[in-house]
């Protein structure tokens, strides 16, 4: 039943069930399950065999799997760290500072925002890294972890996928040499057609200036509202009776010796370590030769950040050991006690991630994307639209396989291929459709790491981050998709960028229009 209209149940079901149950682990386990059984043509002894697999080699496949278990240290080391900022107080410390410099709810929301759109490196670490400097300043302000989860999706991908110094940017530039590779008519080399891509992105111009308006002013609807509303109203960040990945079971003792350096530190050397250990990985993997966009293209991104995640923690823990000559709650017994809370607070990211990997593999045997796919090569479509539909199709590829990476990996070379033949003056719009799409898809994915870890560096409820993100990114999907249609009929990147960002200005003309929760707050 591989590519076939049957390979899309598994995914289907995973995402139904998560959004009827809001249970992620039992969710996905289903779709797992379906997956196994469907192919291995309902087998039962076999579809085991297949679910065993598709977890064994999420470890070991043809060897030690080290992309994978280093993601899943690094969460560790992540926890580790934010037990210990929180045992030498380096949280509370932070809140402090940032009380005398941040004077609003809107500047903490609007730092999380710039944080998320600096820090591009790689979207894991973004995801991770600005859910810990920003946690602290939105918990002081009231803002929801609902809210800062969406910042941080919101920021992470869409920047990276137009940064050609990223991990992102480096696979889609190899990708597009492959494409352009022989082809004539072609006067740009694959960097210079990444460049030129970015601005036909319209879902991350829309994506990142709507993420920008709502923390400027405060446009909540569907879920979010409620959730902003209990934060404001009754200072209910999320609710506690669900479960809430990153968070921090561990009573820690209180004192007030802490400083800011205890949360900035690590978390500084932690950004120092990653992008230090990607650039000497990338050198020694292109072969010691000192190329920028080489060494992007070739660095280790997981060796990378276990590196980081290492020199982040042992920084902690030393900062927090340094205490124990003035602080008496400091004990080398809350040293293991910090790190097991930590390793414990990242266990339900970890099973999730783990279980997401699982499906997405059996996803790719079954070759649901190449099904989605060829439904598009195969049909009869005037070229006019085609970059619409890419940016349809590939968007509900990442959705239902939960990886935006697979999706731009399969289509990519595809559309590729279709526009070189139908219309070459389309070829960068629609490659830049299908980057964006992909972007979409994996931004309402329950089933996505990103929006996973996302979750997690905000410490927020997964299924509640993915229900308030849904409306901001169909919004900026929908604009998208004007964009792309102008281009596609009408060829020009400037008509189609000016139709998009006219559209974006009525929109904020039209939700500035709405008074806010903050300003229903100061009215009465």
């Amino acid at each position: 039943m591989e590519n076939t209209i049957y390979s899309i149940l598994p995914p289907i079901i995973a995402i139904v069930m998560v959004l009827l149950t809001r249970r992620v682990l039992l969710s996905l386990g289903a779709g797992i399950v379906a997956a196994a059984i469907i192919l291995t043509w309902f087998a039962p002894l076999d579809a085991l065999q297949e679910v065993y697999t598709s977890f064994a080699i999420i470890f070991w496949a043809d060897g030690f799997n080290a992309y994978n278990v280093f993601i899943i240290l690094f969460l560790l080391l992540l926890g580790i760290i934010t037990a210990f900022v929180s045992l030498s107080g380096g949280s509370h410390a932070f809140a402090e500072w940032a009380s005398q410099h941040i004077k609003s709810r809107r500047g903490a929301k609007i730092l999380t925002v710039v944080l998320g759109m600096v820090i591009f490196i790689d979207d894991y670490f973004n995801a991770l890294a600005v859910g810990q400097v920003a946690r602290p300043i939105t918990d002081k302000y009231k803002v929801s972890r609902a809210k800062l989860a969406y910042f941080i999706d919101s920021t992470a991908a869409p920047v990276c996928v137009i940064s050609p110094v990223s991990s992102w940017g480096a696979a889609i530039i190899g990708i597009i040499a492959t494409i352009l590779a022989g082809q004539k008519f072609v006067e740009y080399s694959a960097l210079e057609a990444f460049l030129w891509m970015a601005p036909m992105n319209f879902y991350v111009v829309a994506s990142l200036a709507i993420v920008f308006f709502v923390a400027v002013r405060d446009v909540d609807f569907g879920e979010m509202k409620k959730h902003e509303v209990l934060a404001i109203t009754k200072g209910q960040l999320f609710d506690s009776n669900k479960t809430i990945p990153g968070e921090m079971k561990e009573e820690f003792p209180t004192h007030s010796h802490g400083h800011v350096r205890d949360l900035l530190l690590p978390i500084l050397l932690l950004i120092v370590g990653t992008i230090t250990a990607m650039i000497w990985t990338g050198y020694q993997n292109a072969d010691q030769v000192f190329d920028i966009w080489l060494i992007f293209e070739n660095t280790d991104v997981p060796a990378s950040l276990v590196t980081g995640g290492l020199l982040g923690a042992l920084t902690s823990i030393v900062l927090y050991m340094m205490q124990m000559n003035k602080n008496k709650t400091a004990t080398m017994g809350w040293v293991g006690k910090g790190i097991w809370a930590g390793i414990k607070s990242m266990m339900g990211a970890v099973l999730i991630l783990i279980f997401a990997w699982s499906l997405t593999s059996l996803i790719g045997l079954l070759e649901t994307g190449a099904y989605l796919a060829g439904v598009v090569s195969d049909g009869n479509i005037p070229t006019a639209v085609l970059p619409v539909l890419l940016f349809i199709l590939a968007g509900v590829m990442a959705f239902s396989t939960g990886t935006s990476w697979g999706s731009f990996g399969i289509l990519l070379p595809i559309a590729g291929t279709i526009m070189i033949e139908a219309d070459p003056s389309l070829l960068l719009p629609a490659l830049s459709a299908v980057l964006a799409g992909a972007v979409f898809g994996d931004h309402c994915s329950p089933i996505s790491d990103t929006t996973i870890l996302s979750s997690t560096g905000a410490g927020s409820n997964h299924m509640d981050h993915v229900l308030t993100q849904i409306p901001y990114a169909l919004t900026a999907a929908g604009i998208a998709a004007i964009g792309y249609l102008v281009i596609g009929f009408t060829g020009s990147l400037v008509i189609s960028l000016v139709v998009v960002l006219v559209v974006l200005a009525v929109l904020f003309i039209v939700w500035s229009q709405r008074t806010t929760i903050i300003e229903k707050q100061q009215n009465n």
